[in-house]
């Protein structure tokens, strides 16, 4: 049984439905809390689920990236164990440096709540591991900051070393090359803006969610 830890910080509310996620294909889950650190060895994977951390002060994701718990998932990232960051966890791990980039505010200057379709560019990794490259697939978008945009030098290698998980078909925020979602190099962690966790069944709209936590 894989053990999973879920982060909350102040302001975290995606939280119990990643647990649930993740509880519905058989992991271990618990939540992890922000001023503490934890046993790396102790999870199998990390989730910084969506949220409006601190209330999105400053930035989105600034000041949780400095919480006690970042640098255990800092340490479990280095030991080569996976990590997702959704929404808010994707800013978080972005402002962290865990991941390259930043969120901005979406291009219209509005919060956009709506369904999208993506495209599956990377399945090296955990998490998309399930998915065939150039697979379509359609999840659902929250937020206000979520424009992924990078230095021309950064994105370029982000492209170079195929670290583009998955981009948007009909990019609905503005971000660089059309991106949704990146890992790191080593491809271990993971940043999306849509929310897997709220597609996991048919009733939920649709169940093409589903495949980030079945490998759990």
């Amino acid at each position: 049984m894989s053990r999973v830890g879920v982060v909350r910080f102040l302001g975290t509310n995606c939280d119990r439905d990643i647990i649930q996620a993740a509880r519905e294909f058989g992991a271990k889950a618990e939540f992890l809390w922000f001023q503490d650190q934890f046993n790396i060895d102790d999870y199998d994977a990390v989730v910084l689920p969506g949220g409006f951390s601190y209330g999105d002060y400053l930035r989105t994701g600034a000041l949780s990236a400095r919480t006690p718990v970042m640098k255990s998932v800092r340490e479990f990232s280095q030991k080569g164990k996976p990590v997702l960051g959704i929404c808010n966890g994707f800013q978080i791990l972005c402002e962290s440096g865990l991941l390259p980039g930043v969120l901005m505010r979406n291009q219209n200057m509005k919060f956009i709540d709506q369904w999208e379709e993506l495209e599956i560019l990377d399945n090296k990794n955990p998490w998309t591991q399930k998915y065939s490259v150039g697979q379509k697939i359609k999840l659902p978008i929250a937020h206000g900051e979520g424009r992924f945009f990078a230095e021309n030098d950064t994105v370029k290698k982000i492209r170079d070393n195929n670290q583009i998980l998955a981009t948007y078909t009909n990019n609905p925020n503005g971000s660089a090359y059309d991106i949704a979602g990146i890992t790191n190099d080593k491809k271990n962690v993971v940043g999306l803006m849509p929310h897997p966790e709220r597609a996991l069944y048919d009733w939920m709209g649709s169940s093409l969610g589903k495949g980030f936590f079945s490998w759990l």
